[in-house]
């Protein structure tokens, strides 16, 4: 009997370890817990500059938002950079559609408010605090019965 335990006890313990192992090796889906995120920009994803501006077009999508840099060939909520002066426009090309992004207390940005804007209301901000932010997206159309979309968790880094 204390044989069939002690067997058991040992095949428990395997599958804790080997279990543990994969949970510790997995991969965060966010950009942002990688060491290093900044290695991730490149001129692709790299909006605007120091004489140029970036624009950031949010849109609802069903009943969630989507944030798309103006980059070639950008994908809605990918993953992009920005180097720190960059002016950056927040606007929506959705007609009577309206939009807020907040960044909680580290905003990369001056003014570090939260962004509000809409169809007929750009906010235009100044990239400042360079670091990898995560952030809140949601939009909204004017009107709306059910309100705000679920926001969207996009990422982006401001570069030095």
């Amino acid at each position: 009997m204390r044989r069939q335990w002690r067997s058991c006890n040992v095949a428990i313990a395997t599958m804790i370890l080997l279990l543990g192992g994969s949970v510790a090796q997995a991969k965060s889906k966010y950009i942002c817990d990688e060491p290093k995120p900044e290695d991730m920009c490149n001129a692709a994803n790299t909006c605007g500059s120091a004489s140029s501006v970036c624009t950031l077009d949010v849109r609802k999508s069903g009943n969630g938002s989507t944030v798309k840099p103006s980059v070639p060939n950008a994908k809605n909520n990918q993953f992009f950079c920005i180097k720190a002066g960059t002016t950056v426009v927040w606007m929506t090309s959705s007609k009577n559609t309206g939009f807020m992004i907040s960044f909680g207390t580290d905003s990369p940005f001056d003014p570090d408010n939260p962004i509000l804007g809409g169809g007929s209301k750009s906010v235009t901000v100044k990239a400042q605090n360079p670091g990898c932010y995560k952030y809140d997206a949601g939009a909204f159309y004017s009107g709306a019965v059910y309100g705000m979309s679920s926001g969207s968790k996009p990422e982006l880094v401001i570069l030095p």
